[in-house]
């Protein structure tokens, strides 16, 4: 198969699967905080965010090497994913006696319990559900997003609104989803054929460490610029205000959703593309038409984020729209740093992605302890853009060291334009008529710019096929 159709049909998969389950997700988030509150659903996401840097170094963020080297058909697919289980499990164990130390810390106590099974099963389920894409189960793999987000809406029902469990039956909810997804994706994938419990590679297993290590430290960078602003605005302001800057994120975070999705399709390409004469058009072509899309939705969001979160939030969350402007602006670079980083996943340069990660998290801190004092929850959301900007404007230059790919400037420069000034009316233009005919007619110019690229992209796709 050419690899520009291979590239869009596992797009197609993946979004299918996890677009249908992030958007369940998204139906559901008035649901959650009408039953949370801003305190509530602060104290969710606050928990939720420790979690995910919590798995990153408890597992040696051992699921980087289950996707590059499952990918790579020079290694042996079961030694991979039994490294991988063994490299989670032993830090769980480990985990079981640090876990109550968590407890000191004023969000987390009350909950030790529940971040531990959170921990354990999110580690157990990613590693099971990521070895299984890299092993060919790309159906599989949409299927069980679907499959772990409907599990886990029940059991919010029953738990939430059933037995008014607030956060903690929020918590049961997701713990239960992954250990519902863990036995789906381990049976009908059938991963115990890959298990063995002797003889495993020690240079296959120091080659995955290698790999994988420098991921923890780029891991926790990601997290700081991404959500340590939660915790900044907790110690800064209140816990409420972290409730409506979650809130205001969510929205924002659709573009990062789809982005992810492309970014699991592209990396697969990038990781099993070899090198060769085309390569540098292969990622220009790429990188033309992902940016296009991304500037669309970027617009669509910004003309529609006003009413959406009317609709989709409760009372207290009226203001969040005016926080998302920046945040929008901060995801697409982010979307371009990501892309950019998979040149450092396919040449397994994963100190460089440490490096840039490290410097953008740094000047993250610095900036969150000078702003959000000074500007709130706008001081947060303009700290993660500049963090973004920077991290894409370095990865920019020093990947083209290794893949010399044209990332059309000029267009760049003409789309950012259009949406900062969505941007602006959104966050300070009061007149309804106004606000609504500004962001409609730049959202046009936006498809009218980007409009060739994607006409480019079916072409292209047709003509390969």
């Amino acid at each position: 198969m050419d690899r520009y159709k291979r590239l869009a049909s596992n797009i197609l998969i993946l979004g299918i699967g996890q677009f249908s389950s992030r958007f369940l997700v998204i139906i559901m988030m008035r649901f959650y905080t009408g039953m949370l509150s801003t305190d509530g659903y602060g104290t969710v996401g606050l928990i939720i965010d420790a979690c995910v840097i919590i798995m990153t170094i408890v597992t040696l963020s051992v699921n980087d090497s289950l996707i590059r080297f499952g990918l790579d058909s020079k290694y042996d697919k079961a030694q991979v994913f039994s490294i991988g289980l063994t490299t989670v499990i032993a830090g769980l164990a480990l985990f079981a006696f640090a876990a109550p130390l968590l407890g000191n810390i004023g969000t987390f106590k009350g909950y030790t319990v529940w971040i531990y099974f959170y921990v354990f099963s999110g580690s157990v389920k990613s590693c099971c559900a990521l070895f299984a894409r890299s092993a060919g189960y790309v159906k599989l793999y949409a299927v069980d997003g679907i499959f772990t987000t409907l599990t886990n809406i029940i059991l919010n029902l029953i738990f939430m609104l059933g037995l008014g469990l607030g956060v903690k039956g929020y918590l049961l909810s997701v713990i239960l989803a992954d250990v519902a997804s863990t036995v789906f994706v381990f049976y009908l994938a059938n991963l115990k054929s890959y298990i063995q419990l002797f003889g495993l590679n020690p240079h296959l297993r120091r080659s995955m460490f290698r790999y994988c290590i420098p991921m923890i430290p780029t891991t926790i960078m990601w997290w700081i610029i991404g959500v340590a602003d939660g915790f900044f605005i907790e110690h800064f302001m209140e816990i409420g205000a972290t409730g409506v800057y979650k809130a205001a994120s969510r929205f924002p975070n659709i573009i990062i959703m789809l982005s992810v999705i492309f970014s699991q399709a592209w990396n697969m390409s990038a990781i099993t593309e070899k090198n060769s004469r085309t390569i540098a058009r292969f990622y220009t072509n790429v990188f033309n038409i992902f940016q296009s899309a991304i500037y669309i939705m970027a617009a669509g969001l910004l003309l529609v984020i006003r009413p959406a979160l009317a609709i989709m939030t409760t009372n207290g969350f009226d203001e969040a729209y005016k926080f998302s402007a920046f945040l929008i602006l901060a995801v697409i670079f982010n979307c371009f740093s990501t892309f950019t980083g998979s040149v450092y996943v396919a040449s397994k340069k994963s100190m460089r992605s440490m490096v840039t990660s490290t410097l953008g998290a740094v000047i993250n801190t610095l900036l969150n302890i000078v702003f959000i004092p000074l500007w709130g929850l706008h001081g947060a959301a303009f700290t993660t853009l500049v963090s973004y900007v920077i991290i894409f404007a370095v990865r920019a230059v020093d990947t083209r060291k290794i893949v010399l790919m044209d990332l059309k400037l000029a267009k760049m420069f003409s789309n950012l334009v259009i949406i900062t000034i969505m941007s602006v009316i959104v966050m300070f233009t009061q007149n309804t008529g106004l606000y609504y005919a500004g962001l409609s007619g730049f959202f046009l110019l936006a498809l009218v710019i980007n409009f060739r690229s994607a006409i480019a992209a079916i072409q292209m796709i047709r003509r390969k096929s």
